[in-house]
């Protein structure tokens, strides 16, 4: 099925546009010039307690575009951007963009890619599956979900509601030295997030669900009920003392915790000298049970791209092998202010995939029996990250574990430790992995932290 009736431009006019843009520029004076040309629809409705609380209906676009105005190391850069697609409005935007350059200070890291490090090739990552998706066929899906979850018990009455969201996206990316790639995308969700009460106390908990093929995401009503579930299991939960035990990050919250180390290795913090993990290139930053790669390339995964928001060509590579650190996120500029070569990350991460070194790590179960006795997180709240210290503190909910078993579920405590200590004291990496977005993980377990109580 073509895209024509999906949006307002042909993949054709998009590349028109982007061909134009950098026409002006170059007529204009500037030295070198990128550009992206995007727009999007999509739909997106909630439920709560049975009725809609919202529909609504997006159709978004834009331009965005970057010019150089002279060659590093002495060159200056600007960035407009605009809705409207129209000549004129394309002109002005790229004379806004060269007012801009022609104003601000010389860089030196300043400037396109190089052109040998632009993709060639564009490999069909099967990335747009399309949801012809009516507005009452979406009411109904969110509403199955919710209903779900409030048949499971008479504790269950309220809820912050169900969502599902459908959307599609298309773009052009085009530079001056003749690169111009792009693709059409969909993504899909389901969350539902609902409220336990028993003897005037409450507890909530939520599931989601995200996929490029509508046929992918979870059940409507096994999500409602799982959520529900959830729900149901932290009521009663106790605050417990202040004690140091091994914590087991729940494989969602895990992907949090590899969140900050991502953001630790990437350029912007290096390069400013942000980040605890400066000069760890070819260090042991993980203990050696963590591996960790980058896939761009795999089909319809969520953060999958044959080029980054640069252009430069994706690749698939080890950034961490069994504990050592072998690469950084580096775009082009952050690169260049580190004496490095980019590794095609300008714009994050492509499917990061956190697993155990030598064999597949044990499943929920496993994990729990291999902690024994200590906290398994559920929840994080706050952002007591220090990026540039390591140290780490957390408000957090989860549940207290001996034997290996769950026995009862706690509130109201924070985790605390240093990144540095978390991440080489990593025992396990579980293989109940749930992907949800541009990072996959299943739970991991951690030594030793600090949990204050009360």
């Amino acid at each position: 099925m073509t895209n024509s009736h999906r949006f307002t431009y042909s993949a054709a006019q998009l590349r028109e546009l982007a061909a134009a843009i950098v026409g002006h520029a170059k007529r204009l004076g500037a030295s070198a010039c990128e550009c992206d040309v995007s727009e999007g629809r999509g739909l997106s409705v909630t439920v709560r307690k049975g009725a809609v609380e919202t529909i609504e209906h997006n159709r978004d676009k834009g331009i965005g575009v970057t010019v150089y105005v002279g060659e590093r190391p002495h060159a200056r850069r600007g960035h407009a951007s605009t809705s409207d697609f129209s000549p004129a409005a394309l002109e002005q935007t790229v004379s806004a963009a060269l007012a801009i350059a022609r104003h601000t200070a010389e860089d030196d890291c300043a400037g396109p890619p190089e052109s040998t490090l632009l993709a060639r090739e564009f490999p069909d990552l099967d990335l747009f599956h399309p949801w012809d998706l009516e507005t009452e066929e979406a009411i109904g899906i969110a509403q199955r979900c919710e209903a779900a979850a409030f048949a499971l018990s008479k504790k269950l009455s309220n809820s912050e509601g169900a969502s599902l969201s459908t959307q599609h996206s298309q773009f052009v990316f085009a530079n001056s030295l003749g690169f111009m790639g792009g693709f059409p995308t969909s993504r899909h969700s389901l969350w539902c997030a609902v409220i336990a009460e028993h003897k005037g106390l409450m507890q909530r908990d939520d599931w989601y669900s995200a996929h490029r093929v509508a046929s992918r995401l979870a059940d409507p009503e096994a999500l409602g009920r799982y959520a529900g579930e959830r729900a149901l299991a932290r009521l009663g939960a106790r605050k417990i003392s202040t004690r140091k035990a091994p914590v087991l990050f729940e494989a969602p919250i895990a992907t949090q915790l590899i969140g900050s180390f991502v953001a630790a290795a990437s350029g912007g913090s290096l390069y400013r000298k942000a980040s605890f993990l400066v000069d760890s290139l070819g260090k042991q930053v993980f203990s050696p049970v963590v591996s960790m790669d980058e896939r761009p390339h795999e089909p319809q995964a969520l953060a999958s791209s044959p080029f980054d928001e640069e252009g430069v060509a994706t690749r698939a590579r080890s950034v961490v092998r069994e504990g050592a650190l072998e690469g950084y996120f580096l775009g082009c500029y952050s690169a260049r202010k580190l004496g490095m070569q980019t590794t095609g990350s300008a714009g994050g991460n492509h499917n990061l995939v956190i697993r155990q070194s030598k064999a597949p790590g044990p499943d929920f179960a496993g994990m729990l029996r291999a902690m024994g006795r200590g906290l398994l997180v559920t929840e994080l709240m706050g952002h007591g990250v220090n990026l540039i210290t390591g140290d780490y503190s957390r408000g957090a909910a989860g549940y207290w574990v001996e034997g290996g078993e769950i026995r009862f579920p706690v509130e109201e405590i924070t985790i605390a430790g240093n990144l540095r200590d978390m991440l080489r004291g990593v025992v396990a990496v579980g293989s109940d992995v749930v992907v949800r977005g541009a990072r996959r993980s299943g739970s991991i377990l951690v030594d030793n932290m600090t949990i204050a109580g009360s």
